[in-house]
């Protein structure tokens, strides 16, 4: 358990050093997802005998949270809950990385659901992450599995909604929640203010921990929410890239973790998932875009740009071409963009245009193309957007645009840095190489 005094970060000293986090960290590489109920068992790379020995019972799990499970469609575990949720269970610190779709979500859902002991008036759990929309999605994951824990109340808290709302929420014993997702934020404002009680807290989980450690500013925060509430606490950390500075930040906050990168001997590559660019000139991007979208075909698309303007401009543009799209951007509020994302979760649209704000942690599970209509500013973004497509250990497809001497440079460190050759695209790709039968 974590010791305020000796773990937390001296900021005086680190951080010039911490401001700006190296790309040449060492990411590991992560088997093929167990078979789950929307995907399968695959013939990619990839154990999956040693994942089939293990199943959700052998955790001796709530029966309440394994029939949930079950109504989930979910039969084995990923190798990285299998790693995970054992010693989750077991009250360790936990550092786990592995990379996205693989169901790091559910190993601290469950490993909280599992542990949490409701008690009227006091919050037990708190669940850090970096954007409304992955707070949002976290709630929800915590609905799934606890629909038959009804004594467990979850609540999000994030900017862009009323305070009082949630101060009123939390004042209540009858609806203050024992579970609490939200964002840095929002969530030390209540506790500031005395709304939040912060000192029964037993269990504190950061959700792509390095987006909310790297950042001094943001880091700054998540301390403050950490030291009010008790020294002794399990704490637990999830992520997809981390670097070796980030891994140490985390450890701070940690008595003797249990660290787990899934597959310690090769770089972290996203099997199943096609991957093409595309080099031309910024003027056609657009014709270039819209054939592909008249050609290919798909269940959801994102598209992603490099900013507000953009993500606005190239909406109205896809609908004036009669390609029934919508956008998602931090410029727009916060019930529009929650509203937008349950919309395109639900299938209701089937292209999003979406900038950086998109690209991490989402979740969903129809998408199979990604466009990177404006390179991502780092490896670690490029990994993270095309990540929204081939989840579960699905097939996907990935095409990134190419127009200047920049983007030229990033990709070739986006292939340096996963060991990947990303080719050029064909002028016809087979179905079958990136949507299931």
């Amino acid at each position: 358990m974590a010791d305020h005094n000796e773990d937390l970060i001296d900021y005086d000293e680190e951080e010039e050093t911490l401001e700006t986090v190296p790309e040449s960290a060492e990411v590991k590489d992560v088997q093929e997802a167990s078979d789950q109920a929307n995907g399968g068992p695959t013939e990619q790379k990839g154990s999956y005998v040693s994942m089939h020995s293990t199943g959700f019972r052998d955790f001796l799990l709530k029966p309440e949270l394994l029939r949930a499970i079950v109504d989930c469609g979910f039969e084995h575990p990923s190798e990285v809950q299998q790693e995970s949720i054992p010693q989750a269970l077991l009250g360790s610190d936990i550092i786990s990385q592995a990379k996205s779709g693989m169901g790091k979500t559910a190993v601290f859902v469950l490993a909280t659901l599992q542990q949490v002991d409701p008690v009227d008036g006091e919050v037990s759990v708190i669940v850090l992450c970096h954007t409304r929309e992955l707070a949002y999605q976290i709630r929800n994951e915590y609905s799934r599995f606890g629909k038959y824990l009804p004594a467990v109340r979850t609540e999000v808290f994030y900017g862009g909604t009323p305070v009082q709302t949630d101060t009123e929420k939390l004042k209540n014993k009858d609806t203050c929640p024992h579970v609490v997702v939200g964002t840095p934020g929002r969530v030390w404002g209540l506790i500031r203010d005395k709304a939040l009680d912060a000192s029964h807290v037993k269990f504190f989980v950061l959700d792509e921990c390095d987006r909310l450690l790297d950042e001094i500013k943001m880091r700054r925060v998540v301390q403050e929410i950490f030291k009010s509430t008790p020294v002794n606490k399990q704490v637990m950390m999830f992520t997809a890239t981390m670097s070796k500075e980030t891994r140490q930040v985390c450890k701070r906050f940690m008595q003797n973790p249990h660290e787990i990168y899934v597959d310690d001997e090769t770089k972290l590559t996203l099997h199943g998932l096609l991957q093409y660019y595309v080099e031309l000139p910024p003027e056609k991007k657009n014709r270039k875009l819209s054939d592909i979208l008249d050609t290919l075909e798909f269940n959801q698309v994102c598209i992603f740009v490099s900013s507000v303007q953009r993500a606005n401009h190239l909406n109205k543009l896809l609908q004036e071409c009669s390609f029934p799209s919508i956008c998602i951007h931090s410029g727009m509020p916060q019930e529009e963009r929650i509203a937008r994302y349950k919309s395109f979760k639900d299938f209701t649209h089937r292209i999003i245009v979406a900038t950086d704000i998109f690209g991490r942690g989402i979740d969903v599970e129809r998408v199979n193309i990604v466009i990177n209509y404006d390179i991502p500013a780092t490896p670690h973004d490029y990994l993270h957007r095309v990540g929204r497509a081939g989840r579960f250990g699905t097939k996907g497809l990935a095409i990134t645009f190419v127009s200047t001497d920049e983007d030229k440079e990033t990709l070739k460190k986006v292939q340096e840095r996963f060991e990947v050759s990303i080719p050029e695209m064909p002028e016809s790709i087979d179905i079958a190489s990136y949507m299931n039968a």
